[in-house]
């Protein structure tokens, strides 16, 4: 197709994107696309050759008063890699999800007038809200790759092209999830009724989220002492803090709890505990995708700082916050945000789900979406973007 070694810029700022960026490379040599990558890219990319200018962590940050704290340090970075493809451009630049940063960093890149093609790759949440951002997208994005349908025929309306290409989970994970086989594989004990406990995966998640968990912990532990807790941590940093929080606690709820770290490449910890779960209560996110297609009953929360919540607030365009709600176009997840966030609400809602009646209905519903996901036409990753080069 081409004489010479492709060089693919790719940036990603949290475990799932480096998740896809893994997936991507590993596609793009599969397909015997000679090809090196660079960018900011996380222990996945990095294991499959991708050279990473600065750590992956470095854009791990939520929240718009959270980012403003941050906003010189990020500019710098945005400065750095515009800098390095000005003098070494790359021919295709992919920004993996991380919309703030990426878009900003694509606009640069076009300002420059570099002979860069421009993807992101996963929709910003522009059908959510801060719709106006679609002109801005219009304008520095040569092509955008979705992960669910409904997006492209958002972008569709605008004039932006657009390729569904799916979500790469949704054909990875079978249909047939055995509770047991998960149990089994994390050491838990098989009979034991576990509950999966997910504040998050950055530190200001578990600083903000973490004491939520526990509490409603606490409280389930005391009316159902049955159930124990598992929490996935991603890495050390992360296992030391959750384990900093847990001193707070007496004994008695402590020794019912698991704390299980990340110790594979592929950072699938997370996974593997929702999997081995007979209910989950997880942070409002990506993660609840995950849990939709391991088909585990589950609540969801989230909480941000007060003023980024108001300013947020203003801006939302959707009914629902979470992604099988998104998606299934109705509540089929119970979403505890903001001030309903609280210990007593979390306990309320993992109970509920303890009915075994209740959490089925809930358990077919999302065996149902994933289906669905399968069944629609997409398009590949790799072929869109050479398509795009070809253009």
């Amino acid at each position: 197709m081409q004489n010479r070694k492709l060089k693919i810029g790719i940036v990603v700022g949290e475990v799932s994107g480096d998740t896809l960026g893994a997936k991507l490379i590993r596609s793009f040599r599969e397909q015997g696309i000679d090809a090196e990558f660079e960018g900011i890219g996380g222990p996945q990319m990095i294991a499959e050759g991708f050279h990473s200018a600065y750590p992956m962590d470095i854009l791990s940050v939520m929240g718009i008063v959270e980012v403003l704290k941050d906003i010189k340090k990020l500019f710098a970075v945005r400065d750095g890699l515009v800098e390095k493809w000005t003098t070494n451009p790359v021919d295709i630049f992919i920004g993996i999800d991380a919309p703030d940063f990426n878009l900003r960093l694509a606009k640069s890149l076009k300002q420059k007038k570099l002979p860069i093609k421009t993807v992101q790759y996963v929709s910003p949440s522009v059908w959510a809200w801060r719709q106006g951002r679609v002109h801005g997208i219009k304008a520095s994005i040569d092509l955008v790759l979705c992960l669910f349908p409904f997006e492209k025929t958002f972008f569709k309306k605008f004039a932006v092209p657009a390729a569904f290409v799916g979500h790469p989970l949704a054909s990875e994970l079978p249909l047939q999830n055995p509770i047991l086989d998960a149990k089994q594989e994390l050491g838990l004990e098989i009979s034991q009724k576990h509950i999966a406990l997910l504040p998050g995966s950055r530190r200001g998640e578990i600083e903000r989220l973490g004491p939520l968990v526990l509490d409603a912990a606490h409280i389930i532990s005391k009316k159902h002492p049955e159930y124990r807790f598992i929490i996935p941590a991603i890495n050390d940093a992360r296992k030391q803090q959750i384990s900093d929080l847990l001193k707070n606690y007496p004994q008695e709820l402590t020794d019912k709890i698991h704390l299980l770290e990340n110790t594979d490449k592929e950072s699938k910890i997370g996974r593997q505990v929702m999997n081995a779960a007979n209910i989950v209560a997880l942070a409002s996110g990506t993660a609840t995708l995950e849990a939709l297609l391991l088909h585990r009953p589950m609540v969801t929360f989230y909480k941000l700082n007060w003023l980024t919540y108001i300013i947020a607030k203003l801006m939302v365009k959707i009914q629902y916050y979470s992604l099988p709600n998104i998606i299934a176009g109705k509540k089929v997840i119970q979403e505890l945000i903001q001030s309903d966030a609280t210990p007593e609400n979390l306990a309320t809602e993992i109970e509920r789900l303890m009915n075994i009646e209740t959490s089925q209905i809930q358990v077919m519903q999302l065996l149902t979406m994933h289906k669905q996901l399968l069944s629609d036409n997409s398009e590949d990753p790799v072929q869109a973007v050479l398509g795009l080069l070809n253009s």
